[in-house]
Protein backbone atom coordinates (compact mmCIF):
# COMPACT_ATOMS: atom_id res chain seq x y z
CA UNK A 1 0.00 0.00 0.00
CA UNK A 2 2.52 2.09 0.99
CA UNK A 3 4.23 2.33 -2.72
CA UNK A 4 1.19 2.32 -4.27
CA UNK A 5 0.68 5.87 -2.11
CA UNK A 6 4.30 7.23 -3.16
CA UNK A 7 3.70 5.97 -7.05
CA UNK A 8 0.26 7.84 -6.68
CA UNK A 9 1.71 11.20 -5.49
CA UNK A 10 4.92 10.95 -7.45
CA UNK A 11 2.06 10.85 -10.52
CA UNK A 12 0.11 13.64 -9.09
CA UNK A 13 3.17 16.16 -8.56
CA UNK A 14 4.31 15.42 -12.06
CA UNK A 15 0.40 16.17 -13.30
CA UNK A 16 0.72 19.12 -11.12
CA UNK A 17 4.22 20.35 -12.61
CA UNK A 18 3.03 19.89 -16.40
CA UNK A 19 -0.22 21.61 -15.98
CA UNK A 20 1.63 24.58 -14.50
CA UNK A 21 4.46 24.77 -17.16
CA UNK A 22 1.48 24.54 -20.03
CA UNK A 23 -0.25 26.94 -18.23
CA UNK A 24 2.26 29.63 -19.56
CA UNK A 25 2.80 31.09 -23.06
CA UNK A 26 4.72 29.25 -25.24
CA UNK A 27 8.22 31.09 -25.86
CA UNK A 28 9.29 31.88 -29.30
CA UNK A 29 12.99 33.31 -29.60
CA UNK A 30 13.21 35.56 -32.72
CA UNK A 31 16.10 36.92 -35.07
CA UNK A 32 17.20 37.92 -38.54
CA UNK A 33 19.87 36.74 -41.34
CA UNK A 34 19.55 39.43 -43.68
CA UNK A 35 22.80 40.21 -44.68
CA UNK A 36 25.58 38.83 -46.50
CA UNK A 37 26.93 35.56 -44.40
CA UNK A 38 30.01 36.16 -42.64
CA UNK A 39 32.00 36.40 -39.29
CA UNK A 40 29.50 39.30 -38.08
CA UNK A 41 26.47 37.04 -39.16
CA UNK A 42 27.88 33.93 -37.59
CA UNK A 43 28.67 35.87 -34.41
CA UNK A 44 25.04 37.17 -34.16
CA UNK A 45 23.58 33.67 -34.49
CA UNK A 46 25.63 31.98 -31.97
CA UNK A 47 24.74 34.41 -29.52
CA UNK A 48 21.12 34.03 -29.99
CA UNK A 49 21.37 29.99 -30.32
CA UNK A 50 22.90 30.32 -26.66
CA UNK A 51 20.77 33.42 -25.55
CA UNK A 52 17.56 30.96 -26.74
CA UNK A 53 18.92 28.09 -24.67
CA UNK A 54 19.64 30.20 -21.92
CA UNK A 55 16.18 31.78 -21.49
CA UNK A 56 14.76 28.48 -22.21
CA UNK A 57 12.86 29.28 -25.53
CA UNK A 58 10.73 26.34 -27.20
CA UNK A 59 11.17 27.57 -30.16
CA UNK A 60 13.77 29.57 -32.42
CA UNK A 61 12.47 31.61 -35.22
CA UNK A 62 14.67 33.08 -37.98
CA UNK A 63 13.56 35.59 -40.87
CA UNK A 64 16.27 35.37 -43.58
CA UNK A 65 16.72 37.20 -46.76
CA UNK A 66 20.04 36.87 -48.33
CA UNK A 67 22.13 35.96 -50.97
CA UNK A 68 24.38 34.14 -49.37
CA UNK A 69 28.29 34.82 -48.64
CA UNK A 70 30.80 33.33 -47.14
CA UNK A 71 31.15 29.39 -46.90
CA UNK A 72 32.61 28.62 -43.79
CA UNK A 73 30.47 31.36 -41.59
CA UNK A 74 27.92 29.33 -43.17
CA UNK A 75 29.05 25.66 -42.18
CA UNK A 76 29.61 27.17 -38.49
CA UNK A 77 25.63 28.51 -38.60
CA UNK A 78 24.84 24.90 -39.93
CA UNK A 79 26.54 23.10 -37.31
CA UNK A 80 25.24 25.47 -34.52
CA UNK A 81 21.37 24.99 -35.95
CA UNK A 82 22.05 20.89 -36.05
CA UNK A 83 23.16 20.51 -32.73
CA UNK A 84 20.43 23.17 -31.43
CA UNK A 85 17.99 21.45 -28.97
CA UNK A 86 15.24 23.86 -29.23
CA UNK A 87 13.37 23.35 -32.74
CA UNK A 88 14.59 25.69 -35.25
CA UNK A 89 12.08 27.34 -37.95
CA UNK A 90 12.97 29.41 -40.67
CA UNK A 91 10.95 31.97 -42.75
CA UNK A 92 12.56 32.92 -46.17
CA UNK A 93 11.61 36.28 -47.50
CA UNK A 94 12.58 36.51 -50.98
CA UNK A 95 15.94 35.10 -50.90
CA UNK A 96 17.95 31.59 -49.61
CA UNK A 97 20.36 31.82 -52.00
CA UNK A 98 24.03 29.99 -52.07
CA UNK A 99 25.30 30.01 -48.35
CA UNK A 100 21.70 31.10 -47.19
CA UNK A 101 20.23 27.31 -48.71
CA UNK A 102 23.02 25.86 -46.20
CA UNK A 103 21.42 27.51 -43.19
CA UNK A 104 17.69 26.81 -44.70
CA UNK A 105 18.10 23.19 -45.04
CA UNK A 106 19.77 23.11 -41.51
CA UNK A 107 16.48 23.96 -39.90
CA UNK A 108 13.61 21.80 -38.47
CA UNK A 109 11.22 23.72 -40.41
CA UNK A 110 11.36 26.07 -43.90
CA UNK A 111 8.55 28.47 -44.65
CA UNK A 112 8.15 30.66 -47.59
CA UNK A 113 6.89 33.88 -48.49
CA UNK A 114 5.38 33.97 -51.49
CA UNK A 115 7.74 34.80 -54.68
CA UNK A 116 10.68 33.71 -52.52
CA UNK A 117 13.08 30.94 -54.03
CA UNK A 118 16.02 28.52 -52.23
CA UNK A 119 19.53 27.32 -53.86
CA UNK A 120 21.48 28.31 -56.65
CA UNK A 121 24.60 27.27 -53.90
CA UNK A 122 27.75 27.23 -56.27
CA UNK A 123 30.89 28.89 -55.13
CA UNK A 124 31.81 31.47 -56.45
CA UNK A 125 34.66 33.80 -56.05
CA UNK A 126 34.39 37.84 -56.02
CA UNK A 127 34.00 37.88 -59.54
CA UNK A 128 31.34 35.99 -59.13
CA UNK A 129 33.15 32.99 -61.16
CA UNK A 130 32.49 29.02 -59.60
CA UNK A 131 35.87 28.51 -57.79
CA UNK A 132 37.81 25.32 -58.43
CA UNK A 133 36.06 21.80 -58.13
CA UNK A 134 37.53 21.06 -54.69
CA UNK A 135 35.70 23.81 -52.85
CA UNK A 136 32.13 22.69 -54.78
CA UNK A 137 32.83 18.56 -53.82
CA UNK A 138 33.16 19.90 -49.71
CA UNK A 139 30.03 22.47 -50.29
CA UNK A 140 28.09 19.05 -52.38
CA UNK A 141 28.87 17.05 -49.49
CA UNK A 142 27.62 19.61 -46.91
CA UNK A 143 24.39 20.23 -48.47
CA UNK A 144 23.77 16.74 -49.07
CA UNK A 145 24.74 15.86 -45.30
CA UNK A 146 22.66 18.21 -44.43
CA UNK A 147 19.66 17.15 -46.10
CA UNK A 148 19.79 13.77 -45.13
CA UNK A 149 20.04 14.94 -41.52
CA UNK A 150 16.66 16.48 -41.78
CA UNK A 151 14.94 14.43 -44.08
CA UNK A 152 15.04 16.03 -47.29
CA UNK A 153 16.25 14.90 -50.68
CA UNK A 154 19.79 14.72 -50.31
CA UNK A 155 20.02 14.48 -54.84
CA UNK A 156 18.22 18.24 -54.93
CA UNK A 157 20.42 20.21 -51.98
CA UNK A 158 23.40 18.75 -53.90
CA UNK A 159 21.89 19.67 -57.26
CA UNK A 160 21.83 23.28 -56.01
CA UNK A 161 25.75 22.90 -55.89
CA UNK A 162 26.58 20.74 -58.82
CA UNK A 163 25.44 21.88 -62.20
CA UNK A 164 25.97 18.29 -63.72
CA UNK A 165 23.56 16.67 -61.08
CA UNK A 166 20.11 15.56 -63.33
CA UNK A 167 16.99 15.59 -61.33
CA UNK A 168 14.35 13.57 -63.63
CA UNK A 169 11.50 16.27 -63.98
CA UNK A 170 13.08 19.15 -61.80
CA UNK A 171 16.65 20.33 -63.67
CA UNK A 172 18.35 20.00 -66.82
CA UNK A 173 22.07 18.92 -66.57
CA UNK A 174 24.47 21.84 -66.64
CA UNK A 175 22.00 24.27 -64.32
CA UNK A 176 21.54 24.59 -60.61
CA UNK A 177 18.73 23.86 -59.18
CA UNK A 178 16.44 27.00 -57.46
CA UNK A 179 13.36 26.03 -56.25
CA UNK A 180 10.35 28.09 -56.94
CA UNK A 181 7.57 28.25 -53.31
CA UNK A 182 5.67 25.59 -55.02
CA UNK A 183 8.56 23.53 -56.49
CA UNK A 184 9.74 23.69 -52.91
CA UNK A 185 6.83 22.57 -51.06
CA UNK A 186 6.34 19.87 -53.75
CA UNK A 187 9.95 18.12 -53.30
CA UNK A 188 9.87 18.80 -49.19
CA UNK A 189 11.95 21.53 -49.21
CA UNK A 190 9.27 23.97 -47.78
CA UNK A 191 6.37 23.10 -44.91
CA UNK A 192 4.21 25.46 -46.38
CA UNK A 193 3.87 28.80 -47.70
CA UNK A 194 2.88 32.10 -45.22
CA UNK A 195 3.31 35.91 -45.19
CA UNK A 196 5.03 36.08 -41.27
CA UNK A 197 5.56 34.23 -38.18
CA UNK A 198 2.28 34.83 -36.93
CA UNK A 199 0.97 32.73 -39.99
CA UNK A 200 3.12 30.02 -39.40
CA UNK A 201 2.73 29.66 -35.56
CA UNK A 202 -0.76 29.60 -36.56
CA UNK A 203 -0.75 26.78 -38.43
CA UNK A 204 1.97 25.33 -36.49
CA UNK A 205 -0.61 24.92 -33.27
CA UNK A 206 1.53 26.56 -31.56
CA UNK A 207 -1.53 28.06 -28.88
CA UNK A 208 0.06 31.21 -26.47
CA UNK A 209 3.20 32.31 -27.43
CA UNK A 210 5.63 35.76 -25.95
CA UNK A 211 8.32 36.15 -28.33
CA UNK A 212 11.61 37.51 -27.71
CA UNK A 213 13.50 39.37 -30.10
CA UNK A 214 17.60 39.70 -30.03
CA UNK A 215 18.59 43.00 -28.92
CA UNK A 216 22.16 44.06 -30.25
CA UNK A 217 23.80 46.73 -27.99
CA UNK A 218 25.70 49.32 -29.43
CA UNK A 219 29.10 47.39 -28.01
CA UNK A 220 27.92 44.42 -30.06
CA UNK A 221 27.29 46.36 -33.24
CA UNK A 222 30.97 48.18 -33.04
CA UNK A 223 32.44 44.09 -32.57
CA UNK A 224 30.30 42.79 -35.31
CA UNK A 225 31.77 45.81 -37.61
CA UNK A 226 35.13 45.77 -36.85
CA UNK A 227 35.46 41.49 -37.46
CA UNK A 228 34.11 41.90 -40.97
CA UNK A 229 36.62 41.26 -43.60
CA UNK A 230 37.01 44.08 -45.38
CA UNK A 231 37.37 46.45 -42.34
CA UNK A 232 40.19 44.02 -40.95
CA UNK A 233 41.76 45.05 -43.94
CA UNK A 234 41.36 48.28 -44.10
CA UNK A 235 42.50 48.33 -40.63
CA UNK A 236 45.96 46.50 -41.76
CA UNK A 237 46.52 49.20 -44.39
CA UNK A 238 46.31 52.22 -41.08
CA UNK A 239 48.95 49.38 -39.13
CA UNK A 240 51.46 49.43 -41.56
CA UNK A 241 50.78 52.65 -43.54
CA UNK A 242 51.87 54.36 -40.08
CA UNK A 243 54.45 52.31 -39.24
CA UNK A 244 55.90 53.79 -43.05
CA UNK A 245 55.47 57.06 -42.57
CA UNK A 246 56.30 57.19 -38.50
CA UNK A 247 59.96 55.78 -39.41
CA UNK A 248 60.04 58.82 -42.56
CA UNK A 249 59.82 61.34 -39.63
CA UNK A 250 62.10 61.81 -36.30
CA UNK A 251 60.35 61.04 -32.59
CA UNK A 252 56.84 59.67 -31.99
CA UNK A 253 54.21 61.35 -33.91
CA UNK A 254 50.49 60.67 -35.04
CA UNK A 255 51.60 57.58 -37.17
CA UNK A 256 52.60 55.89 -34.21
CA UNK A 257 49.54 56.54 -32.68
CA UNK A 258 46.97 55.61 -35.57
CA UNK A 259 48.89 52.75 -36.53
CA UNK A 260 48.85 51.55 -32.65
CA UNK A 261 44.96 52.55 -32.44
CA UNK A 262 44.53 50.20 -35.79
CA UNK A 263 45.87 47.44 -34.42
CA UNK A 264 44.04 47.73 -30.96
CA UNK A 265 40.75 47.88 -32.86
CA UNK A 266 42.06 44.69 -35.47
CA UNK A 267 43.01 42.52 -32.13
CA UNK A 268 41.01 43.54 -29.50
CA UNK A 269 37.52 41.99 -31.14
CA UNK A 270 38.70 39.02 -32.33
CA UNK A 271 40.39 38.55 -29.17
CA UNK A 272 37.39 38.85 -27.23
CA UNK A 273 35.57 36.60 -30.00
CA UNK A 274 37.96 33.81 -29.12
CA UNK A 275 39.79 33.90 -32.59
CA UNK A 276 42.95 36.11 -31.77
CA UNK A 277 44.63 34.43 -29.23
CA UNK A 278 47.33 35.25 -26.59
CA UNK A 279 50.68 33.60 -29.14
CA UNK A 280 49.44 35.47 -32.06
CA UNK A 281 49.68 38.76 -30.45
CA UNK A 282 52.57 37.90 -28.95
CA UNK A 283 53.65 36.93 -32.57
CA UNK A 284 52.71 40.42 -33.96
CA UNK A 285 54.55 42.39 -31.21
CA UNK A 286 57.62 40.29 -31.91
CA UNK A 287 57.36 40.98 -36.11
CA UNK A 288 56.98 44.83 -34.81
CA UNK A 289 60.61 44.61 -32.37
CA UNK A 290 62.66 42.60 -35.43
CA UNK A 291 61.67 45.13 -37.61
CA UNK A 292 62.65 48.10 -35.34
CA UNK A 293 66.04 45.88 -34.55
CA UNK A 294 66.76 45.91 -38.45
CA UNK A 295 66.01 49.59 -38.92
CA UNK A 296 67.85 51.08 -36.04
CA UNK A 297 70.06 48.52 -34.92
CA UNK A 298 71.32 46.26 -37.48
CA UNK A 299 72.27 48.61 -41.01
CA UNK A 300 70.93 47.70 -43.87
CA UNK A 301 67.76 45.09 -44.19
CA UNK A 302 68.36 41.41 -44.02
CA UNK A 303 67.04 38.43 -41.91
CA UNK A 304 65.71 40.19 -38.69
CA UNK A 305 64.08 42.69 -41.05
CA UNK A 306 62.41 39.82 -43.56
CA UNK A 307 61.40 37.64 -40.34
CA UNK A 308 59.81 40.60 -38.80
CA UNK A 309 57.38 41.03 -41.60
CA UNK A 310 56.71 37.54 -41.96
CA UNK A 311 55.97 37.22 -38.40
CA UNK A 312 53.60 40.46 -38.66
CA UNK A 313 51.71 39.14 -41.55
CA UNK A 314 51.43 35.55 -40.07
CA UNK A 315 49.95 36.94 -37.03
CA UNK A 316 47.42 39.30 -38.40
CA UNK A 317 45.96 36.34 -40.76
CA UNK A 318 46.04 33.58 -38.24
CA UNK A 319 44.19 35.87 -35.53
CA UNK A 320 41.13 35.85 -38.28
CA UNK A 321 40.98 31.72 -37.81
CA UNK A 322 39.40 29.81 -35.17
CA UNK A 323 42.07 27.68 -34.35
CA UNK A 324 42.57 26.64 -31.12
CA UNK A 325 45.38 27.35 -29.69
CA UNK A 326 48.27 25.47 -32.12
CA UNK A 327 45.73 22.91 -33.22
CA UNK A 328 44.71 24.23 -37.36
CA UNK A 329 42.56 21.18 -37.88
CA UNK A 330 39.27 22.73 -37.33
CA UNK A 331 39.77 25.47 -39.85
CA UNK A 332 38.86 24.89 -43.24
CA UNK A 333 42.59 25.88 -45.84
CA UNK A 334 40.23 28.00 -48.17
CA UNK A 335 39.62 30.19 -45.08
CA UNK A 336 43.75 30.21 -43.78
CA UNK A 337 44.03 30.82 -47.59
CA UNK A 338 41.93 33.99 -47.84
CA UNK A 339 43.19 35.28 -44.14
CA UNK A 340 46.80 35.14 -45.89
CA UNK A 341 45.61 36.97 -48.86
CA UNK A 342 43.96 39.92 -47.15
CA UNK A 343 46.87 40.32 -44.65
CA UNK A 344 49.52 39.98 -47.53
CA UNK A 345 47.80 42.49 -49.95
CA UNK A 346 46.72 45.24 -47.57
CA UNK A 347 50.15 45.03 -46.38
CA UNK A 348 52.14 45.33 -49.49
CA UNK A 349 49.56 48.01 -50.63
CA UNK A 350 49.47 49.95 -47.62
CA UNK A 351 53.42 50.18 -48.08
CA UNK A 352 53.30 50.93 -51.62
CA UNK A 353 50.23 53.01 -51.43
CA UNK A 354 52.15 55.56 -48.38
CA UNK A 355 55.77 55.64 -50.80
CA UNK A 356 53.87 57.30 -53.47
CA UNK A 357 51.45 58.79 -51.07
CA UNK A 358 54.77 60.15 -49.09
CA UNK A 359 56.27 61.92 -52.66
CA UNK A 360 53.17 63.32 -53.67
CA UNK A 361 52.72 64.58 -50.39
CA UNK A 362 56.22 66.38 -50.45
CA UNK A 363 55.55 67.72 -54.03
CA UNK A 364 52.17 70.03 -52.81
CA UNK A 365 52.78 73.72 -51.76
CA UNK A 366 51.15 72.61 -48.33
CA UNK A 367 53.78 69.75 -47.45
CA UNK A 368 57.25 71.14 -49.14
CA UNK A 369 57.69 73.60 -46.75
CA UNK A 370 58.97 70.45 -44.79
CA UNK A 371 61.41 69.42 -47.02
CA UNK A 372 64.68 71.61 -46.98
CA UNK A 373 65.34 73.20 -50.59
CA UNK A 374 68.10 75.80 -49.56
CA UNK A 375 71.31 75.29 -51.38
CA UNK A 376 74.56 75.74 -50.22
CA UNK A 377 77.09 77.14 -52.65
CA UNK A 378 80.66 76.74 -52.81
CA UNK A 379 80.63 80.80 -53.49
CA UNK A 380 79.17 81.21 -49.81
CA UNK A 381 81.66 79.29 -47.93
CA UNK A 382 80.31 75.58 -48.22
CA UNK A 383 82.53 72.58 -48.60
CA UNK A 384 81.40 68.94 -48.89
CA UNK A 385 82.11 66.57 -46.40
CA UNK A 386 83.64 64.55 -48.74
CA UNK A 387 86.37 66.72 -49.90
CA UNK A 388 87.16 67.12 -46.21
CA UNK A 389 87.36 63.26 -45.42
CA UNK A 390 89.32 62.80 -48.92
CA UNK A 391 92.03 65.27 -47.66
CA UNK A 392 92.28 62.76 -44.53
CA UNK A 393 93.32 60.21 -46.22
CA UNK A 394 97.24 58.91 -45.17
CA UNK A 395 96.57 60.63 -41.88
CA UNK A 396 96.68 58.84 -38.45
CA UNK A 397 95.35 59.53 -35.44
CA UNK A 398 93.85 57.74 -32.27
CA UNK A 399 90.17 55.76 -31.22
CA UNK A 400 88.24 57.80 -29.68
CA UNK A 401 86.00 54.82 -28.57
CA UNK A 402 86.09 51.54 -29.04
CA UNK A 403 85.38 50.48 -32.64
CA UNK A 404 83.23 47.21 -33.06
CA UNK A 405 84.08 47.68 -36.21
CA UNK A 406 81.95 51.33 -36.29
CA UNK A 407 83.01 53.85 -33.61
CA UNK A 408 84.68 57.16 -33.26
CA UNK A 409 88.28 58.05 -34.14
CA UNK A 410 90.20 62.18 -33.56
CA UNK A 411 92.34 63.00 -36.10
CA UNK A 412 93.57 66.26 -36.29
CA UNK A 413 92.41 67.51 -33.05
CA UNK A 414 88.94 66.40 -34.54
CA UNK A 415 86.27 63.52 -34.05
CA UNK A 416 84.66 61.55 -36.90
CA UNK A 417 82.57 58.53 -37.14
CA UNK A 418 85.01 55.77 -38.95
CA UNK A 419 84.54 51.75 -39.05
CA UNK A 420 87.67 49.92 -38.92
CA UNK A 421 89.10 47.84 -41.39
CA UNK A 422 90.93 45.38 -39.44
CA UNK A 423 88.33 44.33 -36.53
CA UNK A 424 88.25 45.58 -32.99
CA UNK A 425 90.16 48.28 -32.27
CA UNK A 426 90.74 49.54 -28.91
CA UNK A 427 89.98 52.95 -27.38
CA UNK A 428 93.24 54.81 -27.44
CA UNK A 429 95.22 52.96 -29.81
CA UNK A 430 96.31 54.32 -33.17
CA UNK A 431 94.84 54.19 -36.48
CA UNK A 432 95.48 55.03 -40.07
CA UNK A 433 92.90 56.51 -42.03
CA UNK A 434 92.92 54.42 -45.02
CA UNK A 435 89.79 55.62 -47.19
CA UNK A 436 85.90 57.06 -46.53
CA UNK A 437 82.28 56.33 -47.29
CA UNK A 438 79.97 59.74 -47.31
CA UNK A 439 80.53 61.21 -44.33
CA UNK A 440 82.01 57.61 -42.23
CA UNK A 441 86.02 57.58 -42.62
CA UNK A 442 87.64 53.99 -43.03
CA UNK A 443 90.57 53.48 -40.95
CA UNK A 444 93.14 50.46 -39.97
CA UNK A 445 94.98 49.39 -36.82
CA UNK A 446 98.84 51.02 -36.72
Amino acid sequence: MKNVFLVLLAAILSFSVNAQEDSGPKKVYQFDIKQEIGAPIWRTTKMAMEEAHDIGADLIFINMNTYGGAVDAADSIRTKILQSKIPVYVLIQNNAASAGALISIACDSIFMQPGSTIGAATVVNQSGEPVPDKYQSYMRKKMRATAEENGRNPDIAEGMVDPDKEIEGLSEKGKVITLTVTEAIEYGFCDGEFQSMAEVLAHSGFGEYEVIKQRLSSTDKIIGWLINPAISGVLILVIFGGIYFELQSPGLGFPIVAALAAATLYFAPLYLEGLAENWEILLFISGLILIAIELFVIPGFGVAGIAGIALTVAALSLAMVGNVGFDFSPVDTSVLVRSFLISAIASTVSVAGSILLAVKLFQTNAFSNLVLNAVQNKADGYTSASSENAALIGSEGVAYTDMMPSGKVEVNDRVYDAASETGFIEKGQKVKVTDYTGSNLKVRLL
